[in-house]
């Protein structure tokens, strides 16, 4: 490993000295309350908004609360406003390179009575693990951000790039459309003059080793609908004397994908990437071990003879389909005898790139109301797409991706692995066709972080790190 540049050394410095404090801005983010899924609790997200509006401003940005509009519901008599989105700029030197940042201000439900350990509200330090709702996702690596520019301040070292920030606070409420409406709107004012997009909404593939994402897959949602009666039905009185819903449907489901997960509709597998000529060694490279991730699944036995490549290609660079739920079924404890008068099936595919949303409807489309046929049943059926999103690639060897690779080894002196993820997220797409740049994922999180779940946590080595590698990302751009 070369040198580590004599700013960086300053900046690394100052980092470790200021462990404690960065810590204690990280708790009092973390306190705030800011649960989207709830209109009702659109007050403490907007609050959320506001902090992080006024630490922006104190570090010299020009901050705008962008209105987004208002929530359906009502209350007194009046619709809820949405949270605002923080559109801010800090600097803008025609000399420099300028990045966009996003991040998202708001979490999921939270309390004690989930299975938390601690007070979920409460960050908590314990085995140099600091717990508590948002701190990986996404509160800690958008604190990362302040934390480290007000480090490049208080050393008097001048930011070696402009920076443009949107952070939003209706992320996790499935409101995906409001950002994308916007970014499409301010595309050609507030996004001119990008250069690059870095998100740091994800996670290291496993607890070691860091990475950069270059891909992400799409989803389709759908609801398979199937209605036997106007009203639910006593199954003493009526059951053998019509046709149920519930068999109907869960007959439906079952032949969607076979034991070994392969998704049995025809034509969905037709605009999948070929495999590249070099692409099963970028797989063998990885750092993943496949008993640890069984482990930390908790399942017997894996599907692909358990071989690393297979599974790390089905978890990213393949279609897959997952069954989800049934509305409209019994699910609490003990027994309700009741024939369900209507359920509805829920299952999504996630696509990669190439794969065209029309045509997977198409398909999808078509193979259920010839399953439908097959069974001749005399029941409703209707089938439905919710929602999509497309899929995302980027240029993994374009220098922007060089200049991160190289803060890593600035920070870690190891080489990342380069990862694709099997989640999805629009704004990605959204900004690389926006501004037309290069976008990068850097995550800052490990895998067992347990974002959206019971005992979330970033490990103080990653927060801190991280702070670094952002000081280190902006560093390496600056030169680009």
């Amino acid at each position: 490993m070369s040198e580590l540049p004599t700013v960086l050394n300053q900046l690394f410095s100052y980092i470790d000295d200021n462990k404690r404090a960065y810590i204690d801005v990280l708790r009092t983010a973390v306190a705030i309350e800011s649960v989207s899924l709830w209109p009702n609790n659109y007050g403490e997200v907007q609050r959320m908004v506001e902090w992080t509006a006024d630490k922006l401003k104190a570090l010299g940005a020009d901050v705008e609360l962008t209105d987004i509009g208002e929530h359906e519901m009502m209350v007194d008599g009046k619709r809820i406003p949405f949270p605002n989105v923080i559109l801010a700029d800090l600097g803008k030197d025609p000399n420099k390179k300028t990045i966009v940042v996003y991040g998202h201000l708001d979490v999921q439900p939270a309390s004690k009575e989930d299975g938390w350990n601690t007070e979920p509200f409460e960050l908590t330090e314990k085995d140099g693990k600091l717990y508590g709702r948002g701190a990986t996702d996404n509160k800690g690596p958008v604190v990362c951000w302040m934390n480290v520019i007000e480090a490049y301040q208080k050393l008097g070292i001048e930011l070696p790039v402009n920076v443009k920030f949107i952070f939003e606070g209706m992320e996790e409420s499935d409101r995906d459309e409001l950002l994308v409406n916007l970014v499409e709107a301010r595309k050609n004012d507030f996004l001119a003059n990008t250069d690059f997009v870095c998100i740091t909404d994800n996670y290291w593939l496993g607890k070691n080793r860091p990475c950069l994402a270059y891909g992400l897959r799409g989803i389709v949602c759908y609801n398979v609908e199937v209605e036997c009666a106007r009203q639910d039905l006593h199954s003493g009185v009526f059951g053998g004397s019509v046709y149920e819903a519930m068999s109907d449907l869960c007959w439906l489901l079952s032949t969607l994908v076979d034991k070994e997960t392969n998704i049995t509709i025809p034509g969905i597998e037709r605009d999948i990437v070929p495999l590249l000529t070099n692409e099963n060694e970028m797989y063998e490279s990885i750092d993943y071990d496949v008993q640890d991730y069984k482990n930390v699944v908790g399942a017997n036995r894996l599907p692909h003879n358990e071989d690393k490549t297979r599974i790390l290609m089905a978890r990213w660079r393949y279609p897959a389909l997952s069954i989800h739920g049934i509305e409209g079924a019994y699910y609490e404890p003990g027994f309700k005898t009741v024939i369900p008068g209507k359920v509805i099936g829920k299952f999504s595919i996630r696509l990669v790139p190439n794969q065209d949303i029309e045509h997977i409807n198409e398909c999808v489309t078509k193979y259920l109301n010839e399953k439908w046929t097959e069974r001749g049943s005399p029941n409703i059926l209707k089938v439905s797409l919710v929602s999509t999103v497309k899929p995302w690639t980027e240029n993994p060897h374009h220098p922007h991706y060089e200049a991160a690779k190289t803060a890593i080894r600035h920070v870690y002196n190891v080489e990342p692995d380069m990862t694709r993820e099997g989640g999805s997220v629009s704004i990605a797409l959204s900004l690389q066709e926006a501004t037309g740049k290069n976008v990068i994922l850097i995550p800052l999180g490990a895998s067992d972080d347990g974002a959206h779940s019971q005992n979330e946590k970033i490990d103080v080595y990653n927060y801190i790190e991280g702070t670094k590698l952002l000081g280190a990302y902006m560093y390496e751009v600056g030169k680009l």
